[in-house]
């Protein structure tokens, strides 16, 4: 067997893990960022008069967003609940069904964390086997060329260390931009729901006092 070969295909390995986390860095990095202000800005918005999407500002329902799909669910379908359990179980039910997008891609940069140390250190294996082979052929006839091989073989552990710690920073920071996302989302969510109309079109208060002025 060529040790060679696989200590080449080894560092093949490494590369391409590095150009899939810095894709899928770039992307997450734009959709958290995306997606935040988003949030923020429909936070702002979204007053007890707030009780339609087209109620919303233009600039912030002109591109289709997470949070803006949150919202416009549960504007859409709550005056449609006879009960606030009724609503908060839906409401609950979008948020279940939306939060998952956050999470996307974000397994091939954990995977990757945990698997470039390791092939890195397949590498160097692989490498430190060849050089020693190499020896055993020609013997010590140039301590350079050895102490380059092992060189070599040792640089194998670095890229994978050296990619493991990237993406570890930016997981974790991701995380906590997951964090901040959701909690923004669940504001969204129980914003939405307040104001509910009821099915003559009436505010809850106002549904009241003319039930009452009906019963007398």
């Amino acid at each position: 067997m060529n040790m060679q070969i696989l200590h080449e295909v080894a560092f093949y390995l490494m590369y391409a893990c590095a150009a899939l986390a810095l894709f899928v860095i770039v992307e997450r990095g734009l959709f958290f960022g995306y997606t935040l202000r988003q949030a923020v800005g429909l936070e702002r918005a979204m007053t007890h008069a707030v009780q339609h999407v087209s109620e919303l500002p233009p600039a912030l329902t002109a591109r289709q967003s997470l949070p803006l799909t949150l919202v416009s669910d549960i504007l859409a379908e709550k005056h449609h609940f006879t009960t606030d359990k009724d609503l908060e179980d839906f409401s609950e039910s979008v948020y279940i069904a939306n939060r998952g997008e956050v999470q996307e891609r974000l397994w091939i940069l954990d995977t990757i964390v945990t698997a470039a140390p390791l092939l890195g250190l397949l590498g160097t294996i692989l490498g430190i086997i060849d050089t020693f082979k190499a020896l055993a052929v020609s013997g010590v006839s140039d301590p350079g060329q050895v102490s380059q091989g092992i060189g070599t073989a040792l640089y194998a552990t670095a890229l994978g260390i050296g990619i493991a710690v990237i993406g570890m920073f930016f997981f974790n920071m991701f995380q906590e931009r997951i964090e901040r996302i959701n909690d923004h989302l669940k504001v969204l969510m129980l914003r939405a729901c307040v104001g509910r109309i009821d099915m003559h079109g009436d505010h809850p208060a106002h549904a009241s006092a003319h039930s009452k002025l009906h019963i007398a």
